[in-house]
């Protein structure tokens, strides 16, 4: 495990890191009551195995980080998912594109992998907030190893922009925000045909995408 990784646990186990986690793992669970389907992915871990997964309604639930681990099911980049299009039902990036080297990306690898009217759960930072603050006094990032902070704002114009239908933002703890957006796709294709379409299932993972012709 990197130092930055570790630093991040060590962070997230502490007096802050544990009320972030307990408070955004409440309005995780609200979020995900009505979130259904085959496959919910999270991309990047944050906090223990058992923080959201478990929460997810789906029949199957998987980790997905550039890095190996012991819960981690498929490593990829975030920016480049080695995952099916249109075959993931709902997909959680908590502060993923804080960490991320190109937010922009991957966010358009999620509209990709989403199905149809798929679920987006983004957990966040407010760009003008006490975490926003702390985290620039703070040597190396508060929390440990974070890139930026990205407001809820401009996160839904970026979302809208890629044609997801965005909620408001449910803001706590200084600052912190979730937002629920949904994958929209206005197509005439039967919906008998697209279950037909599914993406094959290996091991309880979506099937990886074929490599990309070099």
């Amino acid at each position: 495990m990197s130092s930055s990784r570790q630093d991040l646990d060590v962070w997230l186990a502490g007096p802050l890191g544990s009320r972030l986690l307990e408070q955004e793992r409440s309005v995780v669970a609200a979020a995900l009551e009505c979130a259904f389907g085959l496959h919910c992915l999270q991309i990047g871990e944050w906090g223990t195995p058992a923080s959201f997964l478990p929460l997810a309604r789906t029949r199957r639930q998987a980790l997905v980080d550039r890095k190996p681990g012991e819960a981690v099911a498929l490593v990829c980049e975030p920016e480049e998912l080695a995952l099916q299009s249109d075959s993931v039902d709902v997909m959680l990036l908590p502060h993923t594109l804080e960490f991320a080297r190109e937010p922009h990306e991957v966010l358009r690898e999620a509209g990709r992998v989403l199905t149809g009217e798929g679920e987006l759960l983004l957990l966040g930072f407010e760009r003008w907030s006490l975490w926003s603050l702390r985290s620039f006094f703070t040597r190396g990032g508060c929390p440990p190893g974070i890139r930026r902070t990205i407001g809820a704002r401009r996160l839904s114009d970026w979302l809208k922009l890629l044609g997801f239908e965005v909620g408001g933002a449910q803001r706590f703890l200084y600052g912190a925000y979730l937002l629920h957006a949904r994958k929209r796709v206005y197509s005439m294709t039967p919906m008998r045909l697209r279950t037909r379409l599914r993406t094959a299932v290996i091991g309880g993972l979506v099937e990886p995408a074929a490599r990309r012709a070099s």
